[in-house]
C-alpha cells in the first residue's frame, strides 16, 4: 500500500498550496468540492454535510460540495463570515483529457479570487449600496486614501494623513481594506473596528514608481497627467488597487473608469462617533430602518440609491456645488408635472454600472445585455423630454446632454435581443429571431426537423417521379431514402444524384449528398444554436465594452436625475423648504424639524411634530446655546435635527424647516447617548471623554457641535467641573457654533459671563403632580430636572417614586441651607415593610357631572346653565 496521493488529489494539493488563505473551490462536474481543512470550515459555515473521500497519509479525507448552479448563495455566506474563496475552474473537456490517457487529470486552475472588496455578481451585492476596495498608503510620511467599487468601476483617491484615517473609513465603509505588511498589525483594529476585512500585501504592491507604470499601462496613457496631479501617496495606493486586482481576477481587470482625485477640503469632516450618534445610514441598532437615509430616501433606481447615500455621507463644502444641486431640486418642485414624467421613465431604468462591469470581466448574462438596451432606451426618452424643457439650470441640463451618443448600439441591441431573455447564456434562447440566418436555420432544423425532413422528401419524389419515395431514418443507417425494388432503375438511372446505400428483398435505399448533411445539421442543431449564440453573445458584449465611456456618462447622468426628482419629491410631500447656504458664520433655523423622528409618527398616527427655531448666529465670534430641561423633553432630538439641517443643505437637499439660512459647516461633531466599549475595556464615562477630546482638539471655527450631557459618567462635581471646563473651551478656544445639553443648570450662570453663550430651555408643564413635555424650546434656563417624575412614567413601582421625592425634598432642603456635607445622614432609613400604597383619587363631582352628559340633547338655555353648574362645581 502507498501513501502517494492519486493524480486528482495531486493537483488539487498542488493548486491549493499556491492559495493558502483561502477556501479552495474545485471544479468537479456539477459540483465545486473543498478537501481537507477547506471542507471542514466550509461544511461548518454553510451548514451542509461534511463527508469523506478517499484517504491520504492513511487518514480519511473530509470533503463537502455544493451545486454549481447554486454556488453564488453558498460564496455570499462564505464572504460575510470572513472567508476569502479561490474559485477552481476545469479549464479543459474531459474527453480532451482521456485523449492523453485514461488515468490523466482535467486540467484546473483557479480563475479568480473572490473577496469582500471584489464582488460584482448582482445576488452577492446591496443594489443601493457601493461595495468599496479601499488601499491606505504612506510615503515618506505623506497618507493617501484610494478607493474603488468595481461592480462599477469608479475609482477615488484622495490625501489621507494617518489621523484621518479612521473618519474617512467611516465615511466609506469600505468591506476591504489594503494595508502594506508594514502597518498592518498597527492599523487592523481600527479597520475592523469599522467593519472592514484587512488584505495584507508586500511592499512592492506599493512602489510608487513601478505602480505609476501599472496605472499608466491600465489606462494606456504615456502619463497620469492627463487625470490629474497626483501624489507619491496616492499613486502608491491606486497601485495597491490594481495590483489586488490582477491578483484576485487573474488577469481581467475590471473596467475601471479615469481616477479622480477628492481635495480633502471639498466634502464636509465627520467623523465615525458622528456618523453613529446622528444614524446617518444605520440606526443605532444595526439597520436601514430609522435612519437618515431611511426617512429621505424616495429614489427608484439603484445607481440614484447608490449616489444619495455618497452625497448623504459626504455633504459638500464647495458653494457653487452645493447651489447647483439646490437649483435642479427647486425646478423640479415648482414643475411637479416634469419631476413626475422624469420619474415615471426613470423607474424602467436597470442597474446599467454594474451589468457593464459584468460584462466587462465575462461574467455577464443575456439580462446584462437587455439592462444595458433598456437602460439607453429610456436615457434617449428621458433626454427628448428634457430637451423640450424650457428654462432648465446648469445641472439638468448637462444631465441631458450626457444621455446621448450610442443611437447605433441601442439599434443593434433591439434588433438581437428578445424582450426578455433568460439569466445564463447556456440557456439560449436570447437572441431574437432574424437576426442570424445560420442560428434560424439552426433553430428550425433543432425545432422543425421532421417537417423539413417532409419538404426535402417531397422535393426527392418530385424530382425522381416517384411518388412512392420516402425518406427514413434508423440508427444504422441514420436518415436515407427509399424505393421499392420496382423503382430501383429510375433511380439507379440518377445515380449522379442519388447515391446506392443498401439493397434489401423488398426494397432499395439510397442517400444525397444534401440528405448526409441536412443529417448532420438536425443531430447538431441543438448544440450549433446554442454555439451560435453563444458567439453572438461575446460579439454583443464586446459592441457594449468598446461604448463603455458613453455607457457610463448615461448611467451617472440618470443617477443625477434619480437624486434630483427624489430630494424634489420629498420637498413636496414632506413640506420641506430651500435653504440658503452661504460662506459664513451664520447658523438659522426657523421651524427646524427632525425627518426620521417626524416619519415615525405619521407612521404611528401620533401627534405632529413640534418645530423648533435655532439661531446659532453672532457675528464672527463664537455662538453656543446652553439648554436646559427634563429628559423626555426632546432635548437630544433637537440637537440631532439641526446637525441633520445642516448635514442635508449641504448635500444639496431641501430641509425640514420653515426657512434655514446656513453658514458652510466644515466640521460635524456629535456626541450624544452613552455606550460601554467592552472590548477595548472602556467604561461608559471613557469612551465619552475620548469623544469629546476628539471635538476640542479637532473642531475649528467653521465647526458645528453638538453635545449632549458631557460630564453625566462620574461624580456629580467632576462631572460639572468637566462640563464647565469643556462649554468654556468651546467658546474661547474652538470658537464655533454649539449646542450644549446638560442637567447641571450651575452652568445657565456661563451666559452671564461669556458673550457667545445663550440659555434655551425645552418648555413642560406641570398639572396635579404630573409633568406634561411641550417639546417647545424657549429663551431662558430650566429650574430643576424632573426626574422622578419621569421615573414614574417609566413605572418605578409607587414605594420607590415616594421615596425618591422624600430623598430629593431633604437634599434640595440641605442644599438651600447650605447644609452639603451630611445631608445623608439626616435622612430616615427605609423603614422594613414598605410605606402604605398612596390611595387612589376618587372622580371628582366635575368629573362625573361631564361624564353624564349628553350633549346632543343641550337646549341652548340648559347648556348656559350648565356652565354655571360647572363653574361651582369647580370650586369644590
Amino acid at each position: 500500500m502507498t501513501d502517494a496521493p492519486t493524480p486528482m488529489m495531486a493537483q488539487f494539493l498542488e493548486i491549493k498550496a499556491d492559495h493558502p488563505d483561502a477556501l479552495l473551490f474545485y471544479r468537479m462536474g456539477d459540483f465545486y468540492e473543498l478537501f481537507f481543512d477547506d471542507a471542514a470550515a466550509a461544511a461548518g459555515a454553510l451548514d451542509i454535510a461534511l463527508t469523506k473521500r478517499g484517504k491520504h497519509l492513511g487518514e480519511d479525507i473530509p470533503m463537502c460540495g455544493v451545486p454549481v448552479h447554486s454556488a453564488e448563495g453558498y460564496l455570499l455566506t462564505l464572504i460575510r463570515k470572513g472567508f476569502r474563496v479561490a474559485v477552481c475552474e476545469q479549464m479543459e473537456d474531459p474527453a480532451e483529457a482521456k485523449k492523453r490517457g485514461s488515468k490523466s487529470v482535467v486540467k484546473r486552475g483557479v480563475v479568480r479570487l473572490v473577496t469582500p472588496g471584489t464582488l460584482t455578481e448582482e445576488s452577492l451585492l446591496d443594489a443601493r449600496r457601493h461595495n468599496y476596495l479601499a488601499a491606505w498608503a504612506d510615503v515618506r510620511g505623506d497618507g493617501a486614501l484610494a478607493w474603488v467599487d468595481i461592480s462599477t468601476g469608479e475609482l477615488r483617491v484622495t490625501p489621507c494623513p494617518r489621523v484621518r484615517l479612521g473618519p474617512e473609513l467611516a465615511r466609506l465603509a469600505p468591506r476591504e481594506v489594503l494595508l502594506s505588511e508594514t502597518v498592518e498589525a498597527e492599523l487592523e483594529p481600527l479597520v475592523t473596528e469599522l467593519g472592514g476585512a484587512v488584505t495584507p500585501l508586500s511592499r512592492g504592491s506599493f512602489d510608487s514608481v513601478q505602480g505609476e507604470k501599472r496605472l499608466c499601462s491600465t489606462w494606456k496613457v504615456g502619463s497620469l497627467d492627463a487625470f490629474g496631479t497626483f501624489g507619491r501617496a496616492e499613486i502608491s495606493a491606486m497601485a495597491a488597487i490594481v495590483d489586488y486586482l490582477e491578483i484576485t481576477q487573474r488577469g481581467k481587470i475590471p473596467l475601471l473608469r479615469a481616477p479622480l482625485r477628492e481635495e480633502p477640503q471639498a466634502v464636509m469632516q465627520i467623523d465615525a462617533a458622528t456618523r453613529r450618534n446622528l444614524e446617518l445610514t444605520h440606526s443605532l441598532s444595526g439597520g436601514r430602518q430609522g435612519s437618515l437615509l431611511w426617512a429621505i430616501d424616495r429614489t427608484v433606481t439603484a445607481a440614484g440609491g447608490r449616489l444619495l447615500e455618497r452625497r448623504l455621507t459626504s455633504p459638500s463644502r464647495d458653494l457653487g456645488t452645493i447651489r447647483a444641486r439646490q437649483a435642479g431640486v427647486a425646478l423640479l418642485v415648482d414643475d411637479g408635472r416634469l419631476a413626475e414624467t422624469l420619474r415615471d421613465r426613470l423607474r424602467e431604468v436597470p442597474d446599467m454600472d454594474r451589468a457593464l462591469s459584468r460584462l466587462a470581466l465575462d461574467r455577464g448574462g443575456p439580462r446584462d445585455l437587455a439592462a444595458i438596451r433598456d437602460g439607453l432606451a429610456q436615457a434617449l426618452e428621458l433626454r427628448a423630454i428634457l430637451t423640450d424643457a424650457p428654462d432648465l439650470p446648469d445641472a439638468l441640463t448637462d444631465a441631458g446632454a450626457a444621455l446621448g451618443g450610442y443611437g447605433t448600439l441601442t439599434d443593434l441591441l433591439d434588433a438581437a435581443l428578445v424582450a426578455d431573455p433568460p439569466h445564463l447564456a447556456r440557456d439560449g434562447g436570447f437572441i431574437a429571431p432574424g437576426h442570424d440566418a445560420d442560428l434560424d436555420e439552426a433553430r428550425q432544423l433543432r425545432d422543425e426537423g421532421r417537417g423539413v425532413i417532409a419538404r426535402m422528401q417531397a422535393d426527392y419524389a418530385a424530382e425522381a417521379g416517384i411518388s412512392a419515395l420516402k425518406v427514413k431514418h434508423n440508427n444504422v443507417l441514420g436518415y436515407f431514402i427509399e424505393v421499392t425494388s420496382t423503382h430501383a432503375d429510375k433511380m439507379f438511372a440518377l445515380s449522379d444524384r442519388f447515391i446506392h446505400r443498401q439493397t434489401t428483398a423488398s426494397a432499395v435505399r439510397f442517400t444525397t449528398v444534401d440528405l448526409s448533411e441536412l443529417e448532420t445539421k438536425i443531430l447538431n442543431a441543438g448544440s450549433r444554436a446554442l454555439e451560435i449564440e453563444k458567439r453572438l453573445f461575446a460579439g454583443l458584449s464586446g459592441a457594449i465594452v468598446a461604448e463603455a465611456a458613453a455607457i457610463g456618462q448615461a448611467a451617472r447622468a440618470l443617477a443625477e436625475l434619480d437624486v434630483a426628482t427624489a430630494l424634489a419629491h420629498l420637498a413636496t410631500t414632506e413640506d420641506w423648504t430651500r435653504p440658503k447656504v452661504e460662506d459664513s458664520r451664520v447658523f438659522h433655523v426657523d421651524g427646524g424639524r427632525h425627518p426620521v423622528v417626524e416619519r415615525a409618527l405619521k407612521a404611528q398616527g401620533g401627534g405632529p411634530f413640534i418645530a423648533n427655531d435655532c439661531d446659532l448666529s453672532d457675528g464672527d465670534g463664537p455662538a453656543c446655546w446652553l439648554l436646559t430641561g427634563p429628559n423626555m423633553a426632546g432635548k437630544s432630538t433637537f440637537l440631532r435635527q439641526n446637525a441633520v439641517i445642516a448635514l442635508l443643505a449641504q448635500m444639496g437637499a431641501f430641509v425640514p424647516a420653515d426657512a434655514a439660512t446656513i453658514g458652510i459647516v466644515s466640521q460635524l461633531f456629535s456626541r450624544v447617548g452613552a455606550a460601554d466599549d467592552l472590548a477595548r475595556g472602556r467604561s461608559t464615562f471613557m469612551v465619552e471623554m475620548v469623544e469629546t477630546a476628539a471635538i476640542l482638539n479637532q473642531a475649528d471655527e467653521s465647526a458645528l457641535v453638538i453635545l449632549d450631557e458631557i460630564g453625566r459618567g462620574t461624580a456629580t462635581y467632576d462631572g460639572l467641573s468637566i462640563a464647565w471646563a469643556t462649554l468654556e473651551h468651546l467658546h474661547d478656544v474652538n470658537r464655533c457654533r454649539a449646542l450644549f445639553a446638560t442637567h447641571y443648570h450651575e452652568l445657565t450662570h456661563l451666559a452671564e459671563k461669556l458673550d457667545g453663550v445663550r440659555n434655551a430651555t425645552v418648555a413642560v408643564k406641570e398639572w396635579e403632580g404630573e409633568v406634561i413635555f411641550l417639546h417647545e424650546v424657549r429663551k431662558g434656563s430650566a429650574d430643576r430636572s424632573y426626574g422622578v417624575q419621569v421615573a414614574k412614567l417609566a413605572g418605578l413601582p409607587a414605594s420607590v417614586i415616594q421615596r425618591a421625592e422624600t430623598v430629593l425634598t431633604a437634599l434640595e432642603k440641605g442644599e438651600a441651607e447650605g447644609k452639603k456635607t451630611a445631608l445623608i445622614d439626616d435622612l430616615p432609613l427605609f423603614s422594613a415593610a414598605p410605606p402604605p400604597a398612596v390611595p387612589a383619587k376618587g372622580p371628582s363631582p366635575l368629573i362625573e357631572r361631564l361624564q353624564a352628559l349628553l350633549p346632543d340633547e343641550l337646549t341652548p338655555r340648559e347648556a348656559l346653565d350648565l356652565v354655571y353648574e360647572l363653574k361651582a362645581l369647580s370650586k369644590t
